[in-house]
């Protein structure tokens, strides 16, 4: 059995790939509900939360429209990241 970590406290490989997963499960279930909160934020702007808190009222059209903004929205966001991050880069004369 191969051990990994430091001289106290060893864990077999299994056991960090079962740690490396829960983390992962934990971002996940992180992004789901920040996913969920932007989803109830854009019906409520666009007059649709009642309709979304019941998907059989939800017509396709409606659930377009949600949809788009919310892109809409992570795209803004992104482009928002990217120019921080560029902002913060000292530039390389090349």
């Amino acid at each position: 059995m191969t051990h990994v970590g430091n001289a106290n406290h060893k864990h077999t490989r299994r056991e960090v790939g079962l740690v490396a997963k829960k983390k992962k499960n934990k971002e996940r279930q992180k992004a789901v509900r920040d996913m969920d909160r932007l989803k109830f934020e854009t019906a409520e702007q666009l007059g649709l939360s009642d309709d979304l808190r019941d998907p059989d009222e939800l017509t396709v059209r409606e659930a377009g429209k949600v949809g788009g903004a919310m892109v809409r929205k992570l795209v803004k966001k992104g482009k928002q990241a990217i120019a921080k991050e560029t902002s913060r880069r000292p530039e390389k004369n090349l």
